[in-house]
């Protein structure tokens, strides 16, 4: 898998479990009807299936993974949440981008 395919997927992936952990969130802490878990568990199955396509060891892909999901949901905040992220925000999106970069294409004997 190319770099930009394992961006994009990574990036899909973390919309699945963004979009199917804020279904629970709206029903529990927005009052959302119950039916909003039917669409949120149907998007942490599409998560945790996605997960399975990335190649490597698991424990790398999940800790690369980790700094593209905390960058989507700082995106999620200032799109769906309608709040802007501040500079620290932004500074700790950077700093755990750059860890996965290092984490996901660092050279391997």
């Amino acid at each position: 898998m190319n770099a930009l395919s394992a961006v994009g997927l990574y990036v899909v992936t973390a919309v699945a479990e963004i979009a199917g952990c804020y279904a629970i969130y709206a029903w529990v802490r927005l009052g959302k009807p119950v039916w909003w878990l039917v669409p949120g568990a149907m998007a942490l199955l599409l998560f945790g299936y996605l997960l399975t396509m990335h190649s490597g060891p698991a424990g790398r892909i999940y800790a690369a993974y980790g700094a593209v999901y905390i960058a989507a949901s700082v995106v999620w905040m200032w799109a769906i949440e309608k709040h802007a992220p501040d500079r620290w925000d932004s500074i700790g999106v950077t700093v755990c981008l750059i860890g996965a970069a290092i984490i996901y294409f660092g050279p391997r004997g």
